[in-house]
């Protein structure tokens, strides 16, 4: 989805289990984003494949998953593979001419656990976690915790949302990733709201006031007021 005038920022959105890259379009408007931001949405598909946890059925996913569980629950490889095509759009991102530090990584449910790995997660070289300005990561889970990765200076914000009566992945999942964060020094923006597995009016609200001052802040940027 292209800005409405000059390309100054991206946001790279990853959908869920089983949806597709039309998902969160209509969300954008809902961010009330000035369009003196610039910013251009990327809503890239997941590959269909089967998925184990819903019984072989194919759909599109960006890992095959088992059970929604931490470190042993999820396809590494293929968890791979969707973090290095993030990382593919970060780089055709910045031939663009937009850095690092003018993106914005979001995610909902498994593409939110995609992206949470590829902020935080070394490359499979050792190469560093992507430097976003912000991550956006709502209603998932931090699905490989034992090679989190320090944080830069200043640690990239993460906005973390979830639902308190989340029946798909318990709320405290959240609480749990979050701990596994914070313990290395990354800065995570717990936001929780009386939800199921869904995004709610006051969560869209909340986002983009966090993509306004993440973006509006960041060298590239000047300070842009809402």
């Amino acid at each position: 989805m292209p800005p409405p005038g000059p390309h100054r920022a991206t946001v790279i959105w990853l959908h869920g289990l089983g949806a597709d890259g039309h998902d969160f379009e209509p969300i954008i408007p809902a961010l009330r984003l000035p369009d003196s931001l610039g910013i251009r949405f990327l809503f890239p598909e997941a590959p269909v494949r089967p998925v184990t946890i819903n019984g072989g059925m194919e759909m599109r996913a960006w890992f095959d998953i088992e059970s929604v569980q931490r470190d042993t629950g999820v396809n590494r490889e293929h968890l791979a593979e969707s973090v290095a095509g993030v990382r593919s759009l970060a780089s055709l991102e910045a031939a663009r001419g937009i850095p690092s530090d003018r993106l914005v990584l979001a995610g909902f449910s498994q593409g939110g656990a995609v992206v949470l790995r590829a902020a935080t997660g070394a490359g499979p070289a050792g190469e560093p976690p992507i430097r976003p300005a912000g991550v956006v990561a709502l209603s998932t889970y931090l699905p490989v915790t034992d090679s989190v990765a320090p944080p830069p200076e200043p640690p990239p914000p993460i906005f973390r949302a979830h639902g308190s009566f989340d029946p798909l992945i318990p709320v405290h999942f959240a609480g749990a990733s979050c701990r596994a964060l914070t313990k290395v020094g990354w800065a995570v923006e717990y936001h929780e709201y009386p939800m199921a597995h869904q995004v709610a009016e006051a969560e869209s609200r909340d986002i983009g006031i966090f993509l306004r001052r993440v973006l509006a802040t960041s060298p590239a940027g000047g300070d842009i007021s809402a």
